[in-house]
């Protein structure tokens, strides 16, 4: 389990909780449908090239790079301990990782065919500015996920956590249903594929 730190420009990094690597049969249920489900969208759009935005410890940026063993694969993070540390345990010959402070990405107009950003736009002040540069970085696809509300504060409350900020994760700013997401990624291109593992919104734009 990660530990979490809070940035200047206030976006919280690091797992709150170690989906990855819990031993919960339901929680690795979940997330086997979460990978699964990111891997079909991946393999659909088949791009030589992906720009991973809010990569964290790289578990599934890796998973990808040895899935299209010929594509280049970039994940990006903020400097946080735990977060390097994990880039040290997810390498692969096709993946490179880099520290990245600015909201500005620093990459070139279409430098990447597709850019994704899994579990990262809720912890962004500014998810329309973030998308935007990865259109603009990206010449073929976006791939997004965010938890799908207001089911995901309910299974917290459910399960008995964050009661005080009714069920909000730490660091979540932002809160989405299939609906309003749909409308948010419009504005970036086609909605190819909306699709819904529990408790998750997932969707795949052609730009």
């Amino acid at each position: 389990m990660s530990g979490v730190t809070v940035s200047s420009d206030g976006i919280v990094t690091g797992n709150t909780f170690d989906k990855y690597g819990s031993s919960n049969p339901l929680v690795r249920r979940m997330m086997a449908s979460f990978e699964r489900t990111a891997t079909e969208l991946l393999e659909l759009a088949r791009p030589d090239s992906v720009l991973d935005v809010g990569c964290g410890e790289g578990v599934l940026v890796q998973r990808w790079a040895q899935r299209l063993p010929g594509s280049r694969m970039v994940g990006i993070d903020l400097a946080e301990p735990s977060i390097q540390r994990g880039w040290a345990e997810h390498q692969a010959p096709n993946l490179e990782y880099r520290v990245v402070e600015e909201p500005g990405l620093p990459f070139a107009d279409d430098e990447f065919e597709m850019a994704s950003a899994m579990e990262v736009l809720e912890h962004l002040p500014d998810p329309g500015q973030m998308l935007a540069e990865m259109a603009r970085c990206a010449r073929s696809h976006l791939l997004v996920s965010v938890p799908r509300e207001p089911m995901w504060r309910m299974l917290n409350m459910a399960r008995g956590a964050y009661w005080s900020s009714w069920g909000n994760t730490p660091g979540h700013l932002n809160h989405w249903s299939a609906r309003s997401l749909r409308a948010l990624l419009s504005g970036a291109g086609e909605v190819v594929e909306m699709r819904s593992p529990f408790p998750w919104t997932m969707v795949l734009v052609r730009l």
